[in-house]
């Protein structure tokens, strides 16, 4: 029998706010979480600004002690994920405990802890390495340590796809429920990206905006005027179960997903391909089994990249033909910033959100429009709408692609 999978828990720490009701109500207000950086001096760069979360405290989620022993991706991922089971109400019992997996994504780990350690390597020596080194970089570490904290005997990895890496972690915990192997699956991404190495790796790859006098109008998905994207940090993750489990339990189910693609460009390890957006987009909805014009909306990829938006709104253009123009396109991303490996679970919950509540979350800063971004992208202000169905798109460096696909459940 085909085992369906609910969403029922939500667990966001953006740039928009601390916790799911604070990102969400931003996010309807159309205002954004781009600001000067404060982490560190930005003077020396030429991008001074980023979707910075400034006002988290990893002592509210977590052990204090165990906090100050982790890298911060790790503290969001641990802590998006209390969020999480406290809002689908899950109880992780010994009994559920080995039906319940953890699948995590992040795009870079813990780079903060490397480059920190670089310097006491170079400065003190190896004897004053700390023993939490490695633990604190590598990438399932997330996932590990939320196993660990919330007793997750499941299936438990981690999902390194660049931009798309939580979107595709998203869609392995479906095929592990779906193949008997949980009830349960956490899943989402985490990431903590804003430190001066990796600002200074992106603008010498010429991908971030510079936009520094107008941090709150910086992130221009679509928009004309785009000039690169906003680097951001934070946490998206879901709570999956399988339809029945969720049911009986008496979950608030937000949506079911139906569907996932996965494609790759095979062309470039940065420029995108119209062919592997197609392609991830028409696996989604091939597993969906639903037809192309029952999409109701699509919270897009949409970096504010020159490249990016007009290849996803040509892909979005060949699957859909012209029911394209009649489909709302949200670009999150011009709100929270790009969260990198975080990006694809933070639009998840974006998009099972919007069919739960009736709104469509507006592209913000889209002025100018641009002849080659010609579809309806909800500008600037949200919209109440009836959803149904709605298509996810998460595009990362090395050419790799997701699409995840949720309705409603009646």
């Amino acid at each position: 029998m085909k085992r369906r999978i609910a969403v029922t828990g939500i667990g966001l720490i953006t740039p928009l706010g601390i916790g799911t009701k604070e990102t969400w109500d931003a996010a309807c207000e159309g205002r954004s979480g781009v600001k000067t950086i404060e982490r560190f001096n930005p003077s020396e760069h030429k991008t001074k600004i980023a979707g910075e979360i400034t006002n988290f405290n990893p002592a509210d989620f977590m052990n204090p002690k165990q906090a100050i022993k982790t890298d911060r991706f790790i503290q969001y991922a641990v802590s998006s994920t209390k969020l999480a089971l406290e809002d689908a109400g899950l109880e992780i019992t010994e009994e559920l405990s080995p039906k319940v997996g953890t699948i995590i994504g992040t795009g870079i780990g813990g780079m903060e802890t490397f480059v920190n350690t670089v310097l006491i390597m170079q400065e003190r020596g190896p004897g004053r390495l700390s023993p939490f080194f490695i633990p604190n970089i590598i990438t399932n570490l997330a996932a590990g340590h939320v196993s660990i904290i919330y007793n997750a005997k499941g299936p438990n990895c981690a999902m390194t796809t660049a931009c798309a890496a939580s979107s595709h972690a998203i869609g392995y915990a479906t095929m592990a429920i779906k193949r008997g192997e949980a009830d349960v699956m956490i899943a989402g991404g985490t990431e903590a990206p804003i430190i001066p190495l990796t600002i200074g790796g992106f603008n010498a790859m010429r991908a971030l905006s510079t936009n520094n006098d107008d941090p709150q109008g910086a992130s221009r998905p679509f928009d004309k005027d785009r000039d690169g994207f906003i680097i951001a940090e934070g946490s998206g993750m879901l709570i999956l179960e399988e339809m029945k489990f969720a049911k009986k339990r008496g979950a608030k189910i937000y949506a079911e997903i139906l569907g996932f693609g996965m494609s790759s460009d095979a062309t470039h390890i940065t420029a995108p391909s119209l062919d592997g957006p197609v392609r991830c987009m028409q696996g989604a909805i091939r597993e969906a089994k639903i037809n192309p014009e029952e999409i109701d909306y699509i919270n897009a990829h949409g970096t504010s990249t020159q490249l990016n938006d007009s290849n996803e709104t040509n892909a979005i253009k060949e699957v859909l033909g012209e029911k394209a123009y009649d489909v709302p396109i949200s670009s999150t991303k011009s709100m929270t910033g790009h969260l990198l490996g975080a990006a694809g679970g933070v639009e998840a919950a974006f998009s099972v959100l919007a069919i739960d509540r009736g709104v469509l979350l507006p592209t913000i800063n889209y002025n100018t429009p641009d002849p080659e971004c010609d579809l309806d992208y909800v500008p600037n202000e949200a919209r109440d709408a009836k959803i149904n169905t709605v298509l996810s798109n998460s595009f990362g460096f090395g050419g790799t692609n997701g699409t995840l696909i949720f309705r409603k459940v009646d």
